[in-house]
C-alpha cells in the first residue's frame, strides 16, 4: 500500500501574551485560544455507566496544566456554561469560523455513519443494512445524521440531516461491489465531521481489510483526534481473522475516545450498534479554553475524576495537534491561525 504521510508543519516564534505571532509581508502566524471539546465516558469496574456527575467531579489537564472547564453537559442535554465567561470575538487575533460560542453548543449529536459497500460485503449485506437502519431509528430526535458509503470511492448518500426518512432511504439504496478504500473514505468523513459544531461522531461498519487506500490509518487517527471526532468501528468476523486490521481498529477508536466491536453474526452487529447508541446517550461533554502553553505540536489531554482511586474508568481522546486555519481577508484575517483540535 502506498502511504502518504500527513504532515502538519508549523513555524512559530513565541511572543509574550497568550499566543504566538509571526509577522511577514502579508500574513501573521498566531496561536489562538479556542474552545476544546471532549466526549467523555465514565464507567465503573463492572462496565456500567456512571451518571449524575457534576462539573466539579472532573479534573482536566493539557500537557500537565490543569484547565478550567467552560461548558458541561450530560447525555444529549444542551451544554451549559460553567462560570467561565466566553472570550470576546477576535481574542488573540482573528477568530476562526470553526470556533463555537457557548450558545452554539446545543443538545444532540452529529453522527456520521460510514458503510462498507465493497466486494467484501456480499455476504449478509441486507442484515448489515437492517442493523444500520435500526441504529438510525434509535438515535435521539435532537441528533443529526449523515450516511456515507464507500468501496473504492466515497459516496455521500445523505448529508447531515434530521430527516430520518431520507437517511433510511439512502441506506436501502446501497449495493455491494468494487475494492475497499476504508482509510481514504474515513479521512474524508472525519474532515466533513470536523466542519460541524457540537458533539461529532463517526460510526463505521466495515468488513475489515483495506485493499485500495493511499492514506495510512495512523494519519487518519491523528486527524480525528485533532478534530475532536470520536470514531466507533463495527466489523465482522472477517476483520478478526486479520490481526493487523484488528489492532488498527482498536488503536484508532481508543485514541479518539470511541470503541471497536467485532461481530460474529448479524445479531452481534445489531447489539454493537445498540451499544454505541447507549454509549452516545451516556457521554459527558466537557469543554475548556486552553491556558497559555508554548507547545505548538502534539498536546496530551488527561481527564480523571477528583479523588478517584482507580474505582472508575474514564474514556476520551488522548490529545490533539494544533491545526492551521488560513483566512482570506488581508486585514482582519491575514493569518495562518493555529487552533486547538476539536475547537468546536
Amino acid at each position: 500500500m502506498r502511504k502518504i504521510r500527513l504532515f502538519f508543519c508549523v513555524v512559530v516564534i513565541l511572543c509574550s501574551g497568550s499566543g504566538a505571532r509571526l509577522k511577514g509581508q502579508d500574513s501573521d502566524l498566531r496561536v489562538v485560544v479556542s474552545m476544546v471539546q471532549l466526549n467523555v465516558a465514565v464507567t465503573d469496574k463492572n462496565g456500567k455507566y456512571v451518571t449524575g456527575l457534576r462539573p466539579e467531579d472532573f479534573v482536566i489537564t493539557e500537557d500537565g496544566i490543569v484547565e478550567k472547564m467552560a461548558t458541561f453537559a450530560e447525555g444529549n442535554a444542551p451544554a451549559v456554561s460553567v462560570n467561565t465567561p466566553e472570550p470576546p470575538a477576535g481574542q488573540n487575533g482573528a477568530e476562526s469560523a470553526q470556533t463555537p460560542t457557548l450558545s452554539s453548543l446545543v443538545a444532540g449529536s452529529e453522527v456520521f455513519v460510514l458503510f462498507d459497500t465493497s466486494n467484501y460485503m456480499y455476504r449478509d449485506f441486507v442484515f448489515a443494512q437492517d442493523a444500520i437502519s435500526e441504529f438510525v431509528r434509535s438515535l435521539g430526535s435532537a441528533d443529526k445524521i449523515a450516511f456515507y458509503s464507500y468501496s473504492r470511492n466515497l459516496m455521500r448518500a445523505a448529508m447531515l440531516t434530521s430527516d430520518r426518512t431520507q437517511v433510511l432511504r439512502s441506506v436501502r439504496s446501497t449495493v455491494a461491489g468494487d475494492s475497499a478504500a476504508l482509510y481514504n473514505a474515513l479521512l474524508l468523513t472525519v474532515k466533513d465531521a470536523a466542519q460541524s459544531t457540537g458533539r461529532r461522531f463517526v460510526v463505521v461498519f466495515s468488513n475489515g481489510p483495506d485493499s485500495s487506500s493511499v492514506v495510512p490509518p495512523e494519519d487518519v487517527a491523528e486527524v480525528a483526534q485533532s478534530a475532536g471526532v470520536s470514531v466507533y468501528m463495527i466489523s465482522t468476523q472477517e476483520a478478526k481473522l486479520e490481526p493487523v486490521s484488528t489492532a488498527v481498529f482498536e488503536r484508532m477508536t481508543a485514541a479518539t475516545g470511541g470503541k471497536a466491536y467485532f461481530a460474529k453474526s448479524w445479531k452481534d452487529e445489531r447489539r454493537a450498534f445498540a451499544s454505541i447508541q447507549d454509549d452516545l446517550s451516556h457521554l459527558y461533554s466537557l469543554s475548556y479554553y486552553p491556558k497559555v502553553n508554548p507547545n505548538t505540536g502534539w498536546r496530551a489531554i488527561n481527564v480523571k475524576l477528583a479523588g478517584d482511586r482507580g474505582k472508575y474508568k474514564v474514556r476520551t481522546r488522548n490529545g490533539y495537534r494544533l491545526q492551521p486555519t488560513r483566512f482570506s481577508s488581508p486585514h482582519k484575517a491575514s493569518a495562518l491561525e493555529m487552533q486547538p483540535s476539536g475547537s468546536e
